[in-house]
């Protein structure tokens, strides 16, 4: 194994033999080398360094073993920007993309264009929904909540390195604002929603290695959005805004749930890219 091509071709295809997605083979590459893609394709007749194919050997083995890609390089792209991650945190999916950009969408049916809304995002982990929306709209003042200290750093941090003015919380849920008397305008959250039966079906990068406070309740899935039901009134303005991602699953139950809670609430159920429900956007009333 001389060259890029030599060492790209073999971890290709030992990635692949164990079941592992081909193209993290040269994300690795990428990060170990620290070539952009133009560049490691021009080069792939050149010789690799001993350093470099010692740490990519390294980092190939730990993918192989079930490690995230995005963990061994620290990092993920989201909304087309980039944004630090470890294992304190879930990789953002573009399935929460859609989620942001649904509420960039849709917000705009609920509120005039030119208010200034308090956006409050609810379990943030690596901050990217909170980071994003204060970054793609500067309407919004964006706060961030998360019950991991860990997370909130690496929330932080990417808050700093993307130049995004979010203000960060320690709490469990809606906890902090409630106490701080903080009313919000928009509440959007990705909160943990597999239910443990479905935990069995995930891959086991995803189930032994993100953190598992951050993927399930550990019962029906269900246990944040009841959590929520109970705690809007108490920081929400004269009418708020509510936007989750939700499982494939939830739909239904947790449109029921809002509509249980505030009668006559405005809720729709939005299905992601792959025709699956993904997203819940609900207009809900002080007075209802």
């Amino acid at each position: 194994m001389k060259t890029i091509f030599e060492a790209l071709k073999w971890a290709s295809s030992y990635l692949t033999e164990a079941g592992r997605e081909e193209n993290a083979a040269e994300l690795l590459l990428l990060y170990d080398t620290g070539m952009d893609r133009s560049k490691l394709l021009a080069s792939l007749q050149e010789p690799i360094g001993e350093d470099e194919l010692y740490r990519f050997k390294r980092h190939v083995e730990m993918h192989k073993e079930g490690v995230p890609v995005q963990y061994i390089i620290g990092k993920e792209f989201f909304y087309g920007r980039e944004f630090m991650v470890n294992d304190d945190v879930l990789i953002p999916r573009p399935e929460t993309e859609e989620v942001v950009y649904h509420l960039l969408e849709k917000y705009r049916h609920v509120f005039s264009e030119d208010s200034r809304l308090e956006v409050v995002d609810v379990g943030t982990g690596s901050g990217a929904i909170a980071v994003t929306l204060a970054l793609e709209n500067k309407n919004f003042s964006v706060s961030a909540v998360d019950i991991s200290k860990e997370a909130l750093q690496v929330a932080s941090a990417n808050a700093e390195t993307l130049g995004a003015d979010v203000r960060f919380y320690q709490g469990d849920l809606l906890e902090p604002f409630i106490k701080a008397g903080k009313k919000a305008d928009i509440v959007v959250s990705n909160p943990p929603y597999i239910s443990e039966e479905e935990m069995a079906d995930l891959s086991e990068i995803v189930r032994f290695h993100e953190p598992l406070h951050a993927l399930t309740d550990g019962g029906d899935g269900l246990k944040f959005y009841k959590r929520f039901m109970e705690d809007l009134s108490l920081v929400m303005k004269d009418k708020v805004f509510v936007v989750f991602e939700i499982g494939w699953k939830q739909g239904a139950a947790v449109k029921e749930l809002i509509l249980k809670a505030f009668k006559g609430a405005e809720v729709e159920v939005l299905k992601d890219i792959n025709g699956k429900d993904r997203t819940i956007c609900a207009v809900i009333h002080k007075d209802i």
